[in-house]
């Protein structure tokens, strides 16, 4: 706190009204918290039961309930005009895709590697077990702007994603008797996809607005990485505990059992990852990063948030274009 009161400069619009969407805040958490609850409950509730039904219900319409709100608001929340730019829709969505898989995966893996019926690992060696993913983010970050600028962000995203999703394939045809190196690789293969897909995602989505608009693309953004983060790990979870539980009941030994349930969970995971590819063939041209020692450090941070890169609008360049 002290050292952001003394080197952070306070950053002020002097033209916007200060007035706060209390609507718009509400409603967003009227969407999200019923739909993420059904996703996590709806195996134990049962699908067309009552509380589930209802759950999505009250999202669906808190979600149009907000639009009509962003409408009419002074000062909304999010500018729904934003939402007719393609390229800030495209690498939202690719956002999305890859956080919400990546965490849905890391988060079964815990449960995997630490089940006595499979490798029994200690929470420490669980976690430790995870770090070839943070290897592959990490090595691959300072090489994805250069990537970008010289091949064109659409390539490098659909490329990472079409790596992503080979690697959940991979990691969806487990069988009980793998040990821990048999996930290694497909595991450095997810995080090199999503490292090489989220740079350039995140790099599109601020240089694809005007310079008043940053903010805005980079606050959308950041969103659809937690939203994802969150509806993707609940998603796996109860997918994971269904078709275990499914083939538990059906006489399956306990690993058997635990390794299907992270296989289905591992197909569907890579099944998003191919939608990510054809997003990446549908977005449309974009500024590109020039590859800077701030770009790298922009892609490095990707996949937690969405920092302004080389291709992202400063005011002047606003300016001098109008």
């Amino acid at each position: 706190m002290v050292l952001t009161f003394i080197t952070v400069t306070e950053s002020r619009d002097p033209n916007r009204p200060r007035s706060i969407d209390y609507a718009g805040t509400v409603l967003v958490a009227l969407t999200l918290a019923p739909f993420i609850l059904a996703v996590s409950k709806g195996g134990d509730w049962g699908w067309f039961s009552l509380a589930t039904l209802a759950c999505f219900a009250v999202a669906v319409a808190s979600g149009f309930a907000f639009v009509a709100v962003e409408r009419r608001v002074a000062v909304p929340m999010l500018d729904l005009a934003l939402l007719r730019n393609r390229v800030l829709v495209g690498a939202t969505i690719a956002i999305l895709i890859g956080a919400g898989t990546i965490n849905g995966l890391m988060y079964l893996l815990s449960l995997y590697f630490q089940d006595p019926s499979t490798l029994g690992f200690s929470p420490l060696q669980a976690g430790l077990a995870t770090l070839p993913a943070t290897v592959g983010l990490v090595v691959v970050a300072p090489l994805v702007p250069k990537l970008a600028a010289r091949f064109g962000g659409r390539q490098v995203i659909g490329t990472g994603f079409v790596i992503t999703t080979a690697g959940f394939a991979v990691i969806g045809l487990v069988q009980p008797s793998w040990r821990y190196l048999a996930f290694v690789l497909p595991l450095i293969a997810i995080a090199v996809g999503m490292g090489l897909s989220n740079g350039p995602a995140s790099s599109a989505a601020t240089a694809a607005v005007s310079a008043d608009q940053v903010g805005e693309a980079s606050g959308v953004s950041n969103m659809a990485r937690y939203v994802g983060a969150a509806v993707a790990t609940a998603l796996a979870a109860t997918i994971y505990a269904t078709v275990t539980a499914g083939r538990t009941a059906a006489g399956k030994t306990p690993a058997e059992a635990l390794s299907s349930g992270l296989a289905v969970a591992s197909w569907l995971m890579a099944a998003f990852s191919f939608v990510g590819v054809l997003m990446a063939l549908v977005m449309a041209r974009h500024r590109a990063a020039k590859g800077t020692l701030q770009d790298s450090a922009a892609a490095a941070a990707a996949h937690t948030h969405t920092l302004p890169t080389s291709a992202t609008p400063a005011p002047a360049q606003a300016v001098a274009n109008e």
